[in-house]
């Protein structure tokens, strides 16, 4: 079975967009976060850009070429390129905000950054950090349940 270049394509921006999703559940590191969300933002402007193709259609600009022969397009193009600017607008911010996080803290990983903004937000309101619910509180075990009382 031999594949066409839109075949190609589609499975190209399908496994963009899966790598990208894969990327966003798996990863607990900030800057491989944004990695994946432009993986995923690459897949679907891909996809958007194959929905309005057409083969053999001429660009769609008026005065060139022969009028009879049919245009692609345009609306996806333009819907892609409006996201393209939002993209990289959106991954700038989030590159910035990455390198105040990691100039601030030391570090990218969300869990270590949980418990600073905790520890953070505890000190500021001047309450007790937040313990771990795994362990019980103090230095010795919780005293047993006493029994219930016997009725008469």
């Amino acid at each position: 079975m031999a594949l066409d270049f839109v075949s190609i394509l589609y499975i190209g921006a399908l496994g963009l967009l899966l790598l990208g999703t894969f990327g966003l559940v798996t990863t607990t590191h900030l800057f491989r976060l944004i990695l994946a969300l432009a993986l995923a933002e690459a897949g679907v402007n891909l996809l958007l850009i194959l929905s309005g193709y057409r083969g053999g259609a001429q660009p769609p600009i008026l005065g060139f070429g022969p009028q009879d022969m049919p245009m692609v397009d345009p609306i996806p193009q333009a819907l892609v390129l409006t996201a393209i600017v939002i993209g990289v607008g959106v991954q700038a911010l989030a590159v910035a905000a990455a390198v105040r996080i990691y100039r601030r803290y030391g570090t990218l990983d969300l869990v270590a950054l949980k418990a600073h903004l905790e520890g953070d937000l505890a000190r500021k309101q001047g309450i007790a950090p937040p313990k771990s619910a795994e362990k019980p509180a103090g230095e010795r075990p919780l005293s047993p349940v006493p029994p219930r009382p016997q009725e008469p």
